[in-house]
């Protein structure tokens, strides 16, 4: 399928690896010039030299931190008025709600609720004005069936969820949409820093927990950034004009409702 997004920009947040990587690299493929933003310049660089060698994309790489003010405004700099925004950044850590400090709650809803927020405001009077954009939030599984041991990550994530609710049926008159990614256990750092908790109350080796949840899942295994990417990439096309305020759980069927 042509998406129709050949020449529109692009800025995909923490995509040095993982989900990010994933998005990243599918919109290359359509021929979207990219942004990509991760802490780590090392690993940046080298996923921005992966895509332009896949794709033959062009990319631009800006090390910093999504979850700053200064981090946000060098992405914004360097890319004032993209077509595509991604809003990705690492979930805050697992843990009994217990042990949370207001600080940890604070900087889990910085990087998780409020972050996607101030790029959504930056952005999308822009994509309005231009009558076309595309924003996708990588949130979680946990939006529809709360995990836990992941507490901060569940309130912090439905938080922004109940947010863009409102805001999406207000920009899609524009061709302006706003839906969320819902990944569930994907083959990323992720999924092993959780299975790493697990595996210590256990006494399981972190391996032997893994293979025990892909064994669980109903397809059998865990899903692929890849798949991931394609599901991003086309809700950032021009056949979804129609798709908006939606939340696609992506878990390989772990979650076990009729509305999902």
């Amino acid at each position: 399928m042509e998406t129709g997004i050949r020449g529109r920009k692009a800025i995909v947040c923490a995509s040095s690896k993982g989900l990010g990587k994933g998005c990243a690299l599918a919109l290359g493929r359509e021929g979207v010039e990219l942004f990509i933003l991760a802490r780590g310049e090392e690993a940046l660089q080298a996923t921005a030299e992966e895509i332009r060698k896949d794709s033959g994309a062009t990319v631009t790489a800006i090390a910093g931190d999504i979850t700053t003010p200064e981090g946000r405004a060098k992405v914004l700099a360097a890319c004032p008025n993209p077509d595509i925004l991604v809003n990705n950044a690492g979930g805050p850590p697992p843990g009994d709600f217990r042990d949370w400090s207001l600080d940890d709650w604070n900087a889990a809803l910085n990087a998780n609720m409020l972050t996607p927020i101030e790029l959504i405001k930056a952005t999308v009077d822009g994509m309005i004005e231009r009558k076309f954009g595309r924003i996708v939030n990588i949130t979680s599984a946990s939006v529809k069936s709360p995990i836990p041991i992941l507490g901060m990550s569940n309130g912090a994530r439905a938080g922004l969820t109940g947010f863009v609710a409102g805001l999406a049926r207000q920009t899609v008159k524009h061709n302006v949409t706003i839906n969320g990614l819902l990944p569930g256990p994907f083959e990323t750092d992720r999924v092993r820093k959780t299975a790493s908790v697990a595996a210590e109350k256990s006494g399981k080796s972190i391996d032997e927990v893994l293979d025990g949840r892909r064994k669980e899942n109903p397809a059998g295994r865990f899903g692929t950034i890849e798949e991931f990417g394609a599901a991003c990439a086309f809700l950032c096309s021009a056949h979804a004009g129609f798709i908006t305020g939606q939340n696609l759980v992506m878990d390989g069927g772990a979650y076990n409702g009729t509305m999902g």
